[in-house]
C-alpha cells in the first residue's frame, strides 16, 4: 500500500516565509466549524479550496517556516476526498462536520494510505486493517481527515525522563507561542496544530493529562470525556481503565459539535456498552450563557501547592470572573486523591499496557511489523534514534508483568476506582455540594530540554483521569506570553454540564490569542 506523506526530519528555517503565513495572512485564520460551513452554503468556497488552503498552511508552517513539527503525516487522498464532497447531493451537506478539515493523533487507526505509528519508527510502515470506530463516525459526519499529528512516543508511556512532544519518527513538536517551549503530552501535535490553525479540530487521546495538558499549554479547548463515551477500538492503548479519545479545538462550540459525532455504543469496546442513556448526539444544546449561574465550584486550598505563584494569582483573578457570572466559589480543604491512588494507578497502567499493546499488534494481522511487546523492546535497543534521549523503562516493566493476570491487578483496580470515585471526586462533590471542581490545568509551558526531560511542576488532570470522569480545559489567561488553562471536572457522564460551564466562561472572558511563533 502506498504510504502517506511523512513530514519528518530537519529542514532549513525560512523565517520570511513563515511570517507570510502567520497573523492575518491566512485566509481562514481562527475560523470555526460554523464559519467554514457558512462559506460552503453561500458558495463562497468549496471543500477542495478549504482543504488545499489548510494543506498549504501545514506545508508553510510545519515543514518549512518555523518547522513546528506538529503534523507527522499528510493524507495523500485529502484533496480527492474534498473534491468528492463538493459533488454530493445537497441533502448530505447538512452533516455536522461536512467539509471540516480534521487532524488525528497518530495513535488512531485509519484504513487508508496513512500508517498508524504512535510516533515509533517500529510502526513506520504499519497500516491498520480497518478504520477505528471514531474515525468511521467522523467520516460519516462529513469530516475530511487531512493528516495525523505528532505525539509523545507511545503516548508518553515508553520511558522515564521523557520529553513531551518528541517521538523517534516525528521529532520534536514546538510550542507555537514561543518555539523553545514545550507542548506537553502526549497529544502534543494535536494541541500545537490546532492552536497554529493547521486544522479546525483534532482528536487527541488521554490516559492522564494527555488531552487537557497540551490543550492548556497550547492555548486551545480540550475535552477529556468519561471513559466509555467514545469507543477506543482501533486506538493504540495504554490503560483500558483510563484511556479515552476526545476533541481538541479553538472554541467550546466546536468541541460540542464534534463530540456529538463520535459518541456511541460499540460492542468491541465493553466500556461503551450501555452508554446510550448518558450520551447526546448533539451537545450544542448545552451552549447557553447560564452555565455558571448558581453553580457551586470547588477548588483545593493552596491551588498549585507552591509550584507557581503566578498561576495562583491568575487563578484567583479568574475566580472573580466566575463569581461575576453567578458561580459560588467554595474552598476545598484537601485534594480528592490520596498518594496510594496514584501509586496503584501506575501499577494497573503497566499491567494493562502489556495486554493492550499485544492485543493491538495482533489486530494488525499477519503483516504486523511488530508482533508483541518483546519485539518492540528489541527493536528500540537496536535503533540509535529511538533511545538517544531517554529509555524504555515502562515498556520493560510492562513486559515483565503478567498483564491483567498479575496477582495484585484486581486490587489495584479496586483501590484506584474507589479512591478516585466513591472516596475521591464523588465524596468531595457531595461533601461540599459541588457542581464541579475547578483548578488551573497546569503551569505555563516550560523550556524544552531533550537531555533532562520535562520540567513538569504542577497539573490537576489526575483525579478525573484516574476516575475515568470528564474534564474540560480552556484558556483563563497568559503568563509571560504563554497561555494557562482552567480545568472544570465533575461526575461521570457530565460532559453537557461541563460544556455549558466552559462556554459561559469563554463568552464572558474570551482569552484566545493567535500564536506568533516567537523565538523567545
Amino acid at each position: 500500500m502506498k504510504k502517506g506523506i511523512l513530514l519528518i526530519g530537519f529542514f532549513t528555517v525560512i523565517l520570511g516565509k513563515a511570517q507570510n503565513t502567520t497573523g492575518d495572512q491566512f485566509k481562514y485564520l481562527e475560523y470555526d466549524i460554523q464559519k467554514i460551513q457558512s462559506l460552503y452554503k453561500s458558495n463562497k468556497a468549496t471543500v477542495k479550496e478549504v482543504v488545499e488552503a489548510y494543506l498549504k498552511r501545514i506545508n508553510d508552517i510545519d515543514k518549512n517556516g518555523v518547522q513546528l513539527n506538529s503534523v507527522i503525516t499528510i493524507n495523500p487522498d485529502a484533496v480527492r476526498i474534498a473534491d468528492s464532497l463538493d459533488h454530493i447531493s445537497s441533502k448530505l451537506k447538512d452533516k455536522p462536520l461536512f467539509g471540516i478539515p480534521v487532524l488525528l493523533k497518530d495513535n488512531i487507526d485509519t484504513r487508508d494510505k496513512m500508517p498508524n505509528t504512535a510516533g515509533s519508527l517500529a510502526l513506520k510502515n504499519s497500516f491498520p486493517l480497518q478504520d477505528s470506530y471514531l474515525v468511521k463516525k467522523l467520516r460519516e459526519a462529513g469530516a475530511v481527515i487531512i493528516g495525523k499529528t505528532n505525539l509523545s512516543e507511545w503516548a508518553n508511556f515508553r520511558g522515564m525522563k521523557s520529553t513531551s512532544g518528541w517521538s523517534g519518527l516525528g521529532g520534536l513538536t514546538k510550542n507555537p507561542y514561543i518555539l523553545d517551549r514545550n507542548t506537553c503530552g502526549s497529544s502534543a501535535g494535536s494541541g500545537a496544530a490546532i492552536s497554529a490553525n493547521l486544522g479546525i479540530i483534532a482528536i487527541g487521546t488521554e490516559t492522564n493529562g494527555s488531552i487537557v495538558c497540551p490543550s492548556s499549554i497550547n492555548g486551545i479547548v480540550g475535552l477529556k470525556p468519561t471513559v466509555g463515551l467514545i469507543s477506543r477500538q482501533g486506538i493504540i492503548p495504554i490503560s483500558s481503565s483510563q484511556d479515552t479519545a476526545g476533541p481538541m479545538a479553538r472554541t467550546v462550540t466546536d468541541i460540542a459539535i464534534s463530540l456529538g459525532t463520535m459518541v456511541g455504543e460499540d460492542k468491541r469496546d465493553v466500556k461503551t456498552v450501555g452508554n446510550t442513556p448518558y450520551l447526546h448526539k448533539d451537545y450544542t444544546r448545552f451552549l447557553n450563557l447560564n452555565g455558571l449561574k448558581g453553580k457551586r465550584l470547588g477548588y483545593v486550598k493552596g491551588i498549585t501547592k507552591g509550584a507557581s505563584k503566578k498561576v495562583d494569582e491568575l487563578f484567583l483573578q479568574t475566580l472573580k470572573v466566575l463569581e461575576n457570572q453567578g458561580a459560588v466559589i467554595v474552598e476545598i480543604e484537601n485534594d480528592p486523591l490520596s498518594g496510594e491512588v496514584h501509586e496503584k494507578s501506575l501499577e494497573l497502567m503497566i499491567d494493562e499496557f502489556k495486554d493492550g499493546l499485544n492485543d493491538y499488534f495482533a489486530s494488525l494481522g499477519k503483516n504486523a511489523p511488530i508482533k508483541n511487546i518483546d519485539e518492540l523492546i528489541a527493536f528500540n535497543k537496536n535503533n540509535k534514534e529511538e533511545l538517544k534521549y531517554f529509555g524504555q523503562e515502562f515498556l520493560e516493566l510492562a513486559a515483565k508483568s503478567k498483564g491483567t493476570k498479575e496477582k495484585n491487578y484486581a486490587k489495584a483496580v479496586k483501590t484506584t476506582q474507589e479512591g478516585s470515585r466513591e472516596k475521591g471526586i464523588d465524596l468531595t462533590m457531595k461533601k461540599y455540594s459541588l457542581d464541579a471542581i475547578i483548578s488551573p490545568t497546569t503551569t505555563e509551558a516550560w523550556k524544552t530540554d531533550l537531555q533532562n526531560g520535562d520540567q513538569y511542576s504542577f497539573g490537576s488532570a489526575d483525579a478525573a483521569a484516574i476516575a475515568g470522569y470528564p474534564s474540560i480545559t480552556l484558556t483563563m489567561g497568559y503568563i509571560d506570553r504563554l497561555p494557562v488553562g482552567i480545568l472544570f471536572s465533575a461526575e461521570k457522564w457530565s460532559e453537557g454540564k461541563l460544556i455549558n460551564m466552559a462556554y459561559t466562561f469563554e463568552q464572558a472572558a474570551p482569552q484566545r490569542k493567535v500564536p506568533q511563533f516567537l523565538k523567545q
